[in-house]
């Protein structure tokens, strides 16, 4: 069957280069923008029907896609208006609603509690699938309930904060891929407009003295190891500033690897390989990939 009948608007052979924010990778097979649940559903059916290999993409951070591609069909969620209800203090976003509208958002109506995200230029479904954190804060802390489609199953179902096991970096829905994420009750709290955007500024200038948000990245690249900061054990080996092809270690933070150029997939792991050698020589600590491999 033609999986244009099945699914109208999808497109073929597209470059995700710049559907990444490490402007890195292939085409793929299939691509198809997703603008509702219901369009998120649908191809999530058609790619089942026609046993394709399908993928979830957001904004395309902490991502790294082949230089060769993918190729069965990637699924954009593209519903960045969906903020669907905000009562009282609870917030319902749709998975891929931007951090960033989501922070306007919950700051226009006197809703604290995520002003940690800024900079962070994902989505609420790839920042709950890998729970992530900053300022000693994580999604955990305020996701109340999540809407997911069982894509073996194809059912819709509900998990609250304990099903999505949520650890360090870590979800079910990053260890079960079949768990697609459609929405998310997030619990926030009460506070004044005035002092939820001298807290945003105030960790957004952080950000901005201390990671290279103006150059193509992944994020950051390593999980901290227990009791250490990938970044510094990175920067002790003396790897700052270091290149390979068109990528190289951020001189502001050694945890980000920088796409300065023409940067490759194979840069980037042959980048990851010397840093994880280096790093285990020198202090016999062994650093775990945060960003996804496509």
């Amino acid at each position: 069957m033609d999986i244009k009948k099945l699914l109208p608007g999808v497109k073929k052979n597209i470059s995700l280069k710049n559907f990444t924010t490490f402007k890195i990778g292939g085409k793929a097979k299939y691509f198809f923008t997703a603008e509702s649940k219901k369009e998120l559903m649908k191809a999530v059916f058609a790619a089942k029907k026609l046993k394709l290999p399908f993928f979830i993409l957001g904004r395309g951070s902490n991502i790294l896609v082949s230089d060769r591609g993918y190729k069965g069909l990637v699924i954009k969620i593209d519903n960045d208006e969906l903020v669907t209800k905000i009562k009282k203090s609870k917030i319902t976003a749709g998975a891929g609603l931007s951090l960033g509208r989501l922070l306007i958002s919950a700051a226009d109506h006197g809703l604290s509690g995520i002003e940690w995200l800024v900079g962070i230029p994902g989505t609420v479904g790839g920042a709950i699938y890998g729970n992530a954190g900053g300022f000693g804060k994580s999604m955990k802390d305020i996701v109340e309930k999540v809407e997911i489609l069982d894509s073996k199953s194809l059912k819709l179902k509900s998990y609250n904060l304990k099903d999505c096991r949520f650890s360090y970096r870590e979800s079910t829905f990053k260890k079960n891929k079949s768990l697609i994420i459609l929405s998310a009750v997030l619990k926030l709290k009460k506070s004044s407009k005035l002092k939820i955007g001298k807290q945003i500024k105030k960790y957004l200038n952080y950000k901005k003295e201390r990671q290279p948000l103006s150059f193509p990245s992944a994020g950051s690249i390593f999980k901290n190891p227990p009791g250490f900061s990938a970044g510094e054990l990175i920067e002790k080996c003396g790897l700052k500033g270091k290149k390979i092809g068109g990528v190289k270690i951020s001189e502001k933070h050694a945890n980000f690897i920088i796409n300065f150029g023409e940067g490759r997939e194979r840069d980037v792991k042959k980048m990851i390989k010397l840093i994880k050698q280096k790093v285990k020589n020198k202090f016999k600590v062994s650093l775990e990939e945060e960003i996804q491999f496509l």
